[in-house]
């Protein structure tokens, strides 16, 4: 192939678990300040702890792939129907979150050097589908902080950032 350069593949494959680490740890953050900004509400400040260690316990992201059953599970804790809301605030987000579950399939794929194609879309990892998912994850990312930003100033009446 004209321009095809030795180790185009694992180039990509280094793209790609990147982008799902750098995503995930956009999401854990994110999680983690809207925890934050939730326990600020509570009064008795004595609880404040017990209540952020429960909100935070076996939390999805810390161990999993920021696919769409781990970030329901973690955001849905805090009192959103998340991915509900997600899908609401953006009419290409059920898109974004097929994407987002390719990567995940890559990025596991990857990691554990098992390329089984019937689990893998697309059969063959290139930089444009690299740079869909690049750009759907931005755009997931807003989705998420517009929703949460909504959610937390409607459950603490005060803008959480």
């Amino acid at each position: 192939m004209r321009g095809r350069r030795w180790a185009t593949d694992q180039l990509n494959h280094a793209y790609a678990v990147l982008l799902s680490s750098q995503f995930q740890g956009f999401c854990r953050d994110l999680h983690s300040e809207c925890v934050d900004c939730l326990v600020r509400a509570v009064l008795p400040v004595a609880l404040q702890e017990v209540i952020r260690a429960e909100l935070l316990l076996d939390r999805a992201l810390d161990r999993g792939n920021p696919n769409a059953g781990n970030l329901g599970s973690d955001f849905n804790r805090l009192g959103v129907k998340f991915w509900h809301e997600v899908k609401r605030e953006g009419a290409l987000n059920r898109r974004r979150e097929s994407r987002l579950e390719a990567l995940a399939a890559w990025r596991n794929a990857i990691a554990h050097q098992d390329f089984d194609p019937t689990k893998l879309e697309p059969e063959r990892l290139d930089l444009r589908t690299i740079r869909s998912w690049w750009s759907s994850c931005g755009a997931l990312a807003g989705s998420f902080d517009v929703v949460m930003k909504g959610d937390l100033r409607s459950a603490t009446g005060s803008e959480p950032w």
